[in-house]
């Protein structure tokens, strides 16, 4: 071969050649240990970044110093040492979300943990993310039954609403939000259970319930149990709503309960802690307050203009001996829209639910209440702030009079007609009808203690014979529908 035929050669390949130079930035671990590693040369990451670690292990930044990066690391970090290398992903936190989602228990990066194989047809959605602004939300004026008697009449929960259920340990807390869950059958409404910090055998007996009662049709379970790291457990209520707003911005409604707060931020203290964040009171970071309220503030109606849907939120804090002016209980109710308070008092006296109306409220959920309910539940509500009153004024006084006795009684009827067994949530029809007869005098001439028998037999009456009336009682109210009722109730206590 010639020269001139090589050099033409050289030049030909030369001009096809068209190389794509990679580059990573990479950085080097400096100390790593209690699952938070520190970084040096990561001069570009970003805050909330991935990083891949030696064997595939994931972290995230968290602090951007001058000179370093700190980070959280999600999973196994035995393997990692002073001097591997670090590599920047460029992707902030996201998780895969979809469809089907629903029915499955998923981590907080999305990964299915029930055993039932992998989850297909997803698309990634960030973790964090700013909530939705107000010109792009409309007021709450739909409810979200509970199936819950005396959340459903005195403390109205809507669509779109952040209710908070606080309370001592053991007194209820997520009963009320699994029976909302369960009370969801064919409300059009998407939930999601998220358990931060529970022990992995309490979540398997939940989600077991769920399936038992059909509601793990329309639900996603998000846990990050009492042994998962901290890292996990400040992840997962972001990555519940994040499936939330998958939903939501599908147009459809979502019901999310964070199952506990307390928790949540308990994880974030001790990962602030050894990120050597500085401490501030009850040795919480100051940002705490911002950590729930970026997550609460994600709940809202969206109006049609936006595409509609809505996420409601239910958190739930556990309070130590009652004590709700605590610092995190303090800073969840000033972001919530009011709040259902267990009172543990309550609770061991066999009223259950162990609901403090005194000290529960519900900000919104009266203008998101059906019409029905609206009516009957004032009277309920007077009837019950007088019992309280006098309760305690009645202790000390020996002769009564008989006006005074009265409301005492009628107060004692409607504290057991309240009672609920736990996996029994009642339809609204059936709720309006049992209100409507302790408003109209019905359980007056009955014996307190033989309430529960007569709620259960009238209860087992309207549902069996009276279908039609019930569904109307659901979709309004007038003179016509009350008539109808009152003598469906007459002709009960005649018999």
């Amino acid at each position: 071969m010639s020269v001139d035929t090589v050099i033409q050669q050289l030049k030909t390949r030369l001009s096809d050649f068209d190389a794509q130079i990679e580059t990573q930035e990479v950085g080097t671990v400096i100390e790593v240990g209690d699952g938070i590693a520190r970084m040096s040369g990561l001069d570009k990451c970003r805050a909330s970044e991935m990083l891949e670690f030696p064997g595939g292990l994931i972290g995230i930044a968290l602090n951007l110093e001058e000179e370093t990066v700190g980070a959280v690391m999600l999973g196994e970090y035995a393997h990692i040492g002073e001097g591997d290398t670090v590599k920047r992903t460029g992707k902030v936190l996201s998780i895969p979300v979809g469809d089907a989602c629903i029915g499955r228990v998923i981590d907080a990066l999305g990964n299915a943990v029930d055993g039932k194989g992998d989850i297909k047809d997803t698309e990634d959605r960030l973790i964090e993310k700013i909530a939705p602004g107000v010109m792009t939300r409309q007021p709450v004026d739909e409810p979200v039954q509970t199936g819950i008697i005396a959340i459903d009449a005195m403390i109205p929960v809507g669509r779109g609403q952040r209710e908070l259920i606080i309370g001592d340990r053991q007194t209820g807390k997520t009963a009320i939000a699994i029976d909302t869950i369960i009370n969801q059958k064919g409300q059009n409404m998407k939930c999601i259970y998220v358990a931060i910090g529970q022990k992995e055998s309490t979540v398997a007996r939940t989600v077991a319930k769920l399936e038992e009662t059909g509601a793990m049709e329309y639900t996603a379970v998000v846990t990050a149990s009492a042994s998962s790291a901290s890292s996990m457990q400040y992840l997962a209520p972001y990555a519940g709503v994040a499936l939330a707003e998958y939903f939501m911005d599908k147009g459809e409604d979502v019901l999310i309960v964070y199952d506990d707060l307390s928790k949540h931020a308990v994880a974030y203290r001790e990962i602030s802690l050894l990120l050597r964040r500085p401490p501030g009171r009850e040795a919480y970071p100051g940002d705490v307050f911002y950590l729930h309220s970026r997550l609460l503030e994600r709940s809202c109606r969206r109006n049609k203009e936006h595409g509609g849907g809505s996420i409601t939120a239910l958190p739930i804090i556990e309070t130590q001996a009652g004590d709700i002016s605590a610092y995190i209980p303090t800073n969840v109710i000033s972001i919530t829209d009011g709040q259902i308070f267990l009172n543990s008092d309550l609770f061991y006296k066999g009223i259950r639910p162990a609901i403090d109306v005194g000290a529960s409220v519900s900000r919104v959920g009266g203008s998101a209440q059906r019409k029905s309910m609206k009516k009957v539940a004032g009277k309920l509500k007077l009837a019950m702030a007088q019992y309280r009153e006098l309760e305690a004024f009645a202790q000390f006084a020996s002769d009564l009079d008989e006006n005074t006795k009265k409301q005492l009684d009628l107060g004692q009827r409607i504290t057991e007609l309240l009672k609920q067994p736990q996996y029994s949530p009642l339809p609204v029809g059936v709720q309006v009808a049992l209100i409507y007869a302790a408003n109209i005098g019905a359980l007056d001439g009955i014996e307190v203690k033989e309430v529960q028998n007569w709620r259960e037999k009238f209860i087992s009456h309207m549902t069996s014979g009276h279908g039609p009336l019930l569904e109307k009682i659901e979709q309004g109210w007038n003179e016509e529908i009350e008539g109808e009722l009152k003598t469906v109730i007459e002709d009960y206590a005649k018999k």
